[in-house]
């Protein structure tokens, strides 16, 4: 292998983006010690739009795909960068031509979603609640905020009376909007994305971690609740087509059961003609030498869901036959 070209980590700058790219930095290092691997830190085009909402159809169909991904993928094609990190819910199923996914980074975490609210004695403006609230028991005109229109869809098949408006922002900006924002009762963040930042759930369902605003409790909603996204919890590494080099670092970083996870969920959304914020959630697990999937879709005027076993190395035909049950 090449050894004296250092190897360019392309990333986005956000502090979830850097924590991962940064684990996947300490994982080539430690796996190829005699190359050298730096990060490339890009501003995307979905950095730049903090004021777009992506759950607003019209507004979603007039911006750019890949909003997350665009520039990384210029780095790629352009060779300023040798693989790209991505949250892989953020990575679009049909990539540019000359890329592909090269591996998924290691084990995936939790994929479930958590409620986040105010604690009733938090002190903060608005009404709060108690520790362990159900979606179910949330107060008629309840407000929880969130851009993901498969999250929306969920929360309103589980209690109907609820308003979801949109919100942008990064992890933490999200919390110190909840916290600060009286009209705001709740909003839903994914496990792994606090989890990868430190945060976590104390025993009496405080959400406690680096600056986290005091007085916010948290409870994770089961896969019966909230099926998660396409990808949810993995890390993918995106690289170029027929680069041997590359490709070896891919096979060090790769966890195979999750890359066959996430080549199964992508099938799926592939096949329903859908993107990252299409209303369908789908999850895949290895069970024994099968893959199992369920998923969720409402596209059609009423909600669909589906269950689906297949071999192990069928994750593509998975993906495929859920769809068609689906559509």
């Amino acid at each position: 292998m090449k050894t004296n070209d250092t190897i360019l980590i392309a990333t986005r700058g956000s502090a979830l983006a850097l924590a991962q790219s940064n684990m996947m930095l300490a994982r080539c290092r430690e796996a190829f010690p005699e190359l050298k691997f730096d990060l490339n830190i890009i501003k995307t085009t979905g950095d730049k739009l903090q004021t777009a909402s992506l759950a607003k159809t019209q507004e979603a169909e007039s911006l750019p795909k890949g909003l997350f991904t665009k520039e990384l993928e210029v780095a790629l094609l352009n060779g300023t960068a040798d693989f790209a990190v991505h949250s892989l819910k953020d990575l679009p199923t049909e990539l540019p031509t000359g890329l592909k996914l090269g591996a998924v980074g290691g084990r995936r975490e939790d994929v479930r979603d958590v409620l986040i609210y105010r604690a009733s004695d938090s002190g903060f403006a608005g009404r709060g609640f108690s520790p362990n609230l159900a979606v179910k028991d949330l107060p008629q005109g309840a407000v929880v905020a969130t851009s993901s229109t498969r999250r929306k869809a969920q929360l309103l098949a589980q209690n109907s009376g609820l308003k979801t408006p949109d919100i942008r922002g990064n992890v933490l900006t999200r919390l110190q909007k909840l916290a600060g924002n009286a009209e705001l009762d709740a909003t839903i963040l994914a496990l792994a994305g606090i989890t990868r930042l430190n945060y976590r759930i104390a025993a009496d369902g405080t959400l406690q971690g680096p600056d986290v605003p005091k007085g916010l409790l948290a409870v994770i909603l089961e896969p019966e609740v909230m099926l998660p996204c396409v990808g949810q919890g993995a890390i993918g590494i995106e690289i170029r087509e027929n680069d041997p080099r590359i490709d070896a670092v891919c096979e060090k970083l790769n966890h195979h059961e999750t890359f066959q996870c996430a080549t199964a969920e992508r099938a799926f959304l592939s096949a329903m003609g859908g993107g990252c914020q299409s209303p369908v959630g789908a999850y895949a697990e290895v069970i024994g030498d099968e893959l199992r999937m369920r998923a969720v879709s409402f596209l059609g005027e009423k909600v669909r869901r589906a269950e689906v076993r297949r071999s192990i190395s069928e994750p593509v035909e998975l993906g495929r036959q859920l769809a068609a049950e689906l559509r």
